[in-house]
């Protein structure tokens, strides 16, 4: 089994593009596709993800749920919904547990690879820094437990977001390096 220091990978780019078995989808708690990361799944997948998020209906913010992936690369699309529609914002324990209910999915799911945007970030106005240190502490930390999920992929859609992403993920490692030889 690899080392977490080798199980997420940040790089720039589409998250509608990626070939994993789940991409996330930035979403809030009714599950309506608009803009963003949303809209560009809602685009690219068809409308058969939409009609089956219609279908679950809302979830609970802090909460996620997992559709389909329509005419996406990705088998699956886990919406993690971290706000409220037209006004509660990101806060950091939504982004906390929407984050580890979306990796909980995908293990429930015996998936292997998920992408992760930089959920918040967007529509929502989420401090990108407090995004990176969140989701990577929350990936990190998912394989404490049994889990299917080998690789957590991070792709950021420009670079300064991807930088903000690989400096916090190269602190954390350092941390869980220093922590596992205490330990």
């Amino acid at each position: 089994m690899k080392p977490v220091s080798e199980r997420i990978v940040i790089q720039q780019g589409d998250i509608t593009e990626m070939d994993t078995d789940a991409i996330v989808n930035a979403a809030n708690n009714d599950l309506l596709l608009g803009a963003g990361v949303a809209g560009a799944i809602a685009r690219k997948g068809g409308d058969t993800i939409q009609k089956e998020c219609n279908e679950i209906g809302s979830i609970p913010i802090g909460y996620a749920a997992i559709t389909g992936g329509g005419k996406l690369k990705a088998r699956y699309v886990i919406h993690a919904a971290s706000m409220g529609l037209g006004g509660e914002r990101t806060t950091a324990k939504s982004l906390r547990t929407s984050t580890a209910h979306s990796l909980r999915l995908a293990a429930d799911r015996k998936l292997k690879s998920i992408a992760f945007p930089a959920v918040g970030t967007g529509v929502s106005g989420f401090p990108v820094e407090e995004c990176a240190q969140i989701m990577l502490r929350e990936a990190a930390e998912h394989w404490n437990g049994e889990t299917s999920v080998e690789t957590v992929y991070f792709v950021l859609f420009d670079e300064r977001t991807r930088d903000v992403f690989q400096r916090t993920w190269d602190k954390l490692k350092k941390e869980l390096a220093a922590g596992a030889a205490g330990a």
